[in-house]
């Protein structure tokens, strides 16, 4: 018995021809050139044309809402303008999120420095 009979029993799998035959010269498909991919470059200038795209957003935000405000927190009280209010409350969600998510990469790093030590790993020195 060949590899080839052993290939047809699978499931889903079929088995492949000579690489001699004809069969197999007409599925071989040509090599990707690597222009294709998407370079670091190019992956910049889109991130930059976003990021203009959304500053372009915050000018309209800002400029139609520019009613003034009472703002009152915690004792405090000051006039701004609404589109300042939002746009400062969204950075301090933005902040809020970011320390979270800070915390919890950091407890996942302990977590594996420890599990690391514990087994003995790769770089503990033992």
């Amino acid at each position: 018995m060949s590899f080839q009979d052993d290939a047809a029993r699978v499931p889903g799998s079929a088995a492949r021809p000579d690489p001699g035959s004809s069969e197999h010269r007409e599925r071989v498909t040509p090599p990707v050139s690597g222009h294709d991919r998407p370079t670091r470059t190019a992956a910049l200038w889109v991130a930059v044309a976003v990021g203009l795209v959304v500053l372009v957003m915050l000018i309209v935000f800002f400029v139609q809402n520019q009613d003034m405000i009472t703002v009152r927190f915690f004792g405090l009280e000051g006039t701004l303008a609404l589109g300042t209010t939002l746009f400062i409350a969204a950075v301090g969600g933005g902040v809020l999120v970011a320390l979270a998510g800070g915390a919890r990469i950091l407890q996942l790093r302990i977590a594996g420095h420890r599990r690391k030590k514990a087994v003995g790993g790769p770089g503990t020195g033992y």
